[in-house]
C-alpha cells in the first residue's frame, strides 16, 4: 500500500533530506511538512537581529482542560523576549508575539525576521514561545520518554499548545508590567493555524493575528486531497513544460531500471547516493519530496523550481531521462561527492508524525493528472497506518469541530476579527488557505509568486516589490487595529 508505507516531509527540513531508510518503519501517511522554511534558507539570510534577546523558562501546566492529579504536573517552556526596541510600561507599548510550531525555537531568531524587523517602528517587544514537546520545553524530560506511551503522547495536540501560549502571554504582561499593552499574535504555516486560532479562542488577550501561509481549509472535505500535488506540477509546468514532462516520464524509467539484474545498484551509481538503495522507492520518495520542498519553498531570488528545471533543460547534450533528473536534482542540491538519501529522527519528524495522527488529520493524495505517478488518498488506509504506529485512531473532524472549518467563512464573519491570512499562491499549501477578504476586519494578503511564508521572514535588499508591498500592507493593518484600541483603551 503505497500511500500507507510514505511520509514525503518526514525529514526534518531544516537539517535532512528526504527519503526513506526502510518501508517497515516509515509513517503511514505522507504530510508535507508545514515548517515556514526550509534549511536552504539557513545559508541564504543574514542573521536577525539578536542583540536583546534574553531567554527564560515558565513553569507551564500539563493538562489545562482537565482536573485529575495527574494534570497539575508541570514542565519547563521556554520564551525570548526582546525588549531592545519597547516603548517601556508607560508607553503601553505593544507586544508582537511569535508562535513556535513543530520544531526547537532556536531554528527561528536567524530566519524569522518580521517581529525583529517592525519593532522600531512600533516600539514593540518582542515575544517568543516554543511549542510544547519541541525544542527544550519537552514534558516528561525527553522526547523518547514522552512519546512512549499513549497517556504522555495525549497532551501533545494544538489545544493545549495555545492554552500554553494563552498563560505565557499574560504572564510576561505580568512580569514587565505591560497590563495594557494590545498582543498581537504571529505564526508560519502551523504555527500560523494556531495564530488565526488564538485569535479565534483568545480575543480577550490577542487584539489580532498574522496568519502566514496557514493552510487551515486543508482537511475532510473542505480542500481537495489532490490540491497540493496539482499546484506543485502547475508550479513546474509554468517554469518548463520541457522539464515538467522529464519528470512525469522518470518514473517509469526508474521502474525500468530497477527490475533489471542489479538495478539498484545502476541506480545508486548514476544518483551518487551515499549509500546504496535499498528499493526503488527510496529514490522516488527523495525526488517527489524534493520537487515539493522546491515548490513550497520557492522564493527569490533563486527560485529553486527554477534552479531544477534548469539542470533538467540544460543537462549535457544527449543525457537520457535518468541523466537529466540527477542533473536537475544536482543543481537544486549543489555538486557533492554524494547525495544522503537516508533520513534519521528527529524531534520534528517523531512529534509531526504523531501530530498528523492525531488530531492534523491533512488529507494529501497525487491525482493522476500530474507529473507525478498517482496515489489517492485513502483515508482507511491513513487510519490503519496510524493505529499500527501509536495504537489509536486519527480524528479527523477534531480540527472542523473545535476550531470551524466547513463553515469556516460564515464562522470567522460572525464571530472573527482581526486576522490577516497571507498567501503567496505557488505555494502548494496555499490551495488549503483562506485566499478572500471575510470581512472589514478578516483580510487576505496574497501574492502571484509568493511561496511559503516569506512575508515573515529576514527582509532583504533583494526583495522584489511584491514582496515588500505584501509586508507594508500588512503592518498599515495592524496599525490600524492598535488605533482603535489605544483609542478604546483611552475612552
Amino acid at each position: 500500500m503505497k500511500t500507507f508505507t510514505r511520509d514525503l516531509f518526514q525529514y526534518y527540513l531544516l537539517f535532512v533530506l528526504v527519503l526513506v531508510q526502510n518501508v517497515s518503519t516509515i509513517s503511514p501517511h505522507k504530510i508535507p511538512r508545514l515548517s515556514p522554511y526550509n534549511k536552504e534558507a539557513l545559508s541564504s539570510v543574514s542573521a536577525a537581529d539578536s542583540e536583546d534577546l534574553k531567554t527564560y523558562y515558565y513553569r507551564q501546566t500539563l493538562d489545562h482542560f482537565n482536573f485529575a492529579p495527574q494534570s497539575y504536573a508541570t514542565f519547563n517552556q521556554k520564551y525570548v523576549v526582546s525588549t531592545k526596541h519597547w516603548g517601556g510600561t508607560e508607553s503601553n507599548s505593544p507586544i508582537f508575539a511569535y508562535f513556535g510550531a513543530e520544531a526547537p525555537l532556536d531554528g527561528d531568531f536567524s530566519i524569522i525576521g518580521f517581529l525583529s524587523q517592525i519593532a522600531p517602528r512600533f516600539k514593540s517587544m518582542s515575544l517568543y514561545v516554543e511549542h510544547r514537546y519541541y525544542g527544550e520545553s519537552i514534558p516528561f524530560g525527553t522526547m523518547e520518554e514522552a512519546m512512549k506511551n499513549e497517556t504522555t503522547r495525549g497532551y501533545f495536540n494544538s489545544a493545549q499548545a495555545i492554552a500554553d501560549y494563552a498563560e505565557i502571554v499574560l504572564h510576561v504582561k505580568k512580569k514587565f508590567s505591560a497590563h495594557n499593552s494590545p498582543v498581537i499574535v504571529v505564526g508560519g504555516s502551523y504555527g500560523g493555524m494556531l495564530a488565526s486560532w488564538f485569535r479565534l479562542k483568545y480575543p480577550h488577550i490577542a487584539v489580532g493575528a498574522l496568519a502566514s501561509s496557514a493552510p487551515i481549509l486543508y482537511f475532510e472535505n473542505i480542500t481537495s486531497p489532490d490540491a497540493y500535488f496539482s499546484l506543485v506540477s502547475k508550479d513546474f509546468k509554468e517554469v518548463s513544460h520541457k522539464c515538467y514532462e522529464t519528470i512525469r516520464k522518470s518514473w517509469s524509467e526508474i521502474d525500468r531500471i530497477a527490475s533489471k539484474e542489479g538495478g539498484l545498484s545502476i541506480l545508486s551509481r548514476r544518483f551518487k547516493t551515499c549509500s546504496s538503495l535499498k528499493s526503488k522507492l527510496e529514490l522516488k520518495y527523495y525526488l517527489e519530496g524534493m520537487y515539493s520542498e522546491a515548490a513550497q519553498y520557492n522564493a527569490p531570488p533563486k527560485y529553486p523550481v527554477t534552479e531544477v528545471c534548469r539542470g533538467i533543460d540544460g543537462a549535457q547534450k544527449g543525457s537520457d531521462v535518468i541523466g537529466r533528473i540527477f542533473a536537475g536534482m544536482a543543481s537544486f542540491r549543489g555538486k557533492r561527492s554524494c547525495y544522503n538519501m537516508t533520513t534519521r529522527n528527529t524531534q520534528t519528524s517523531v512529534g509531526w508524525r504523531w501530530q498528523t495522527c492525531s488530531e492534523l488529520v491533512i488529507p494529501i493524495g497525487i491525482a493522476n493528472d500530474t507529473m507525478f505517478e498517482a496515489d489517492p488518498y485513502d483515508l482507511a488506509d491513513y487510519i490503519k497506518g496510524c493505529k499500527q504506529m501509536f495504537g489509536v485512531s486519527p480524528r479527523p473532524h477534531l480540527v472542523t469541530t473545535y476550531y470551524g472549518g466547513h463553515d469556516i467563512k460564515l464562522v470567522l464573519k460572525r464571530f472573527g476579527s482581526n486576522i490577516i491570512f497571507s498567501n503567496g499562491l505557488r505555494d502548494p499549501y496555499s490551495t488549503g488557505g483562506v485566499l478572500e477578504d471575510i470581512s472589514e476586519s478578516i483580510l487576505t494578503v496574497t501574492t502571484r509568486n509568493g511561496s511559503h511564508c516569506l512575508d515573515i521572514l529576514i527582509a532583504k535588499e533583494s526583495d522584489p516589490e511584491w514582496l515588500v508591498t505584501q509586508r507594508k500592507t500588512e503592518v498599515k493593518i495592524m496599525e490600524g487595529w492598535l488605533t482603535t484600541y489605544y483609542a478604546d483603551l483611552k475612552a
